[in-house]
């Protein structure tokens, strides 16, 4: 990871609610959150529904534009202050040449893409307090960064759910 953040010779901060990437635009950036939170959404008849979350120390990415290099639907959006390094996708390019970094890269990608199927299984089969406990063992740090409001959307579940499902 130390060799990635050396790519970016640009930082740039985002204001609460300003948009890093919104719908029908090309972004093949690789972004590392050096600190506040970032969350990854779509709209679906103009309901958002939050698909992705990037926080403190993890790397960020509209993987659909990224790979193809064509405008993609999603939307990244800052939920509070956030710090991040840019690392262009030339500069990613050169660095997965080297073996080692194909491997580490390929290793992100096959984890991001069981920790999609694991999400979509949960939201198709499991309850409420089921999709709440996973994340939980999962991320708890999500907690400790996400607004509470951005979890419900993520976990298809109202906020007062959410709610109840922390306090019992």
């Amino acid at each position: 990871m130390k060799e990635i953040l050396e790519l970016s010779g640009k930082m740039i901060t985002i204001d609460r609610n300003e948009f890093l990437k919104v719908k029908g635009s090309i972004d093949t950036n690789v972004y590392y959150v050096e600190s506040g939170s970032l969350r990854v959404f779509v709209l679906d008849d103009f309901e958002e529904q939050t698909i992705r979350f990037g926080y403190k120390e993890n790397l960020i990415v509209a993987l659909d534009s990224f790979l193809t290099g064509k405008p993609s639907d999603l939307f990244i959006q800052a939920i509070k202050k956030t710090v991040i390094k840019v690392i262009p996708k030339s500069q990613f390019d050169d660095f997965l040449k080297s073996e080692t970094n194909r491997n580490w890269w390929t290793v992100v990608l096959e984890n991001l893409v069981v920790q999609q199927l694991e999400r979509e299984i949960d939201i198709l089969t499991s309850s409420p307090k089921e999709r709440y406990e996973r994340v939980l063992k999962r991320s708890p740090q999500l907690f400790q960064e996400i607004p509470h409001r951005y979890i419900a959307n993520y976990l298809r579940m109202s906020a007062e759910t959410l709610s109840r499902l922390k306090k019992s």
